[in-house]
């Protein structure tokens, strides 16, 4: 599982170094325009996880610092935490 968290992160990097390269230096007509509307997509669907797991985040020792991570990795960060313990 841990294999597939890295491989997932390291793909999300790639992708978002891509979207940056494409804000510096635009790509070709209609693959500029798709990869920017992927990015913004990208970022509302990391900040609706981010909500949804404010609870889960509350616990931690440094939850400004997961946040960013799952604004950058998304799910591949929320794997890598441990799951918060019951009570009882």
């Amino acid at each position: 599982m841990k294999l597939l968290s890295l491989l997932g992160k390291t793909i999300v990097l790639v992708f978002w170094l891509v979207l940056l390269v494409n804000l510096l230096q635009p790509f070709a007509a209609p693959f500029a325009l798709l990869l920017n509307l992927c990015g913004v997509l990208f970022l509302v669907a990391h900040l609706i996880e981010i909500l949804v797991f404010r609870a889960r985040l509350q616990g931690r020792p440094k939850p400004w610092s997961d946040r960013l991570q799952i604004m950058l990795f998304g799910v591949f960060h929320l794997l890598a935490l441990r799951p918060a313990k019951s009570a009882g």
